[in-house]
């Protein structure tokens, strides 16, 4: 059985939205460095409600992984290319999505997948370690 809990969730988008400043938006996805000080930042109000050193490092590392090398666009690609596979090189663009997709929509639905990854392994994180 795998518990989400609401404080769970709420500790996230604190974490992601509201203290991520706007240069850690703008830079993570090109400097490790920031990508991994926005984690580090991320992570402090996990320590709240989780006093397991690994699962803390869990989500601090791979969260710095998935936003540093945008990889919700990988999931995004391989989602598609299974559902699609004729047209799987329509789906290695930047987004995993087509080029005809309109940007609102592949943008959202990219920080929807980036969302549900970092809730996942949060989750099984505090959960199992």
């Amino acid at each position: 059985v795998l518990m989400f809990t609401m404080d769970q969730l709420m500790l996230h988008l604190l974490g992601d939205y509201v203290l991520q400043t706007d240069h850690m938006a703008i830079h993570k996805t090109k400097k490790t460095w920031v990508a991994f000080f926005h984690a580090l930042v991320y992570s402090l109000p996990f320590m709240l409600i989780c006093d397991s050193f690994p699962a803390l490092f869990i989500i601090f590392f791979t969260h710095g992984l998935i936003d540093r090398f945008r990889l919700a666009r990988y999931v995004a690609m391989v989602k598609n290319m299974l559902g699609d596979p004729a047209h799987f090189r329509s789906y290695l663009t930047g987004t995993g999505f087509p080029e005809a997709t309109p940007r609102w929509s592949s943008g959202w639905l990219l920080v929807i997948i980036d969302n549900i990854m970092h809730l996942v392994i949060n989750g099984l994180a505090i959960y199992y370690l």
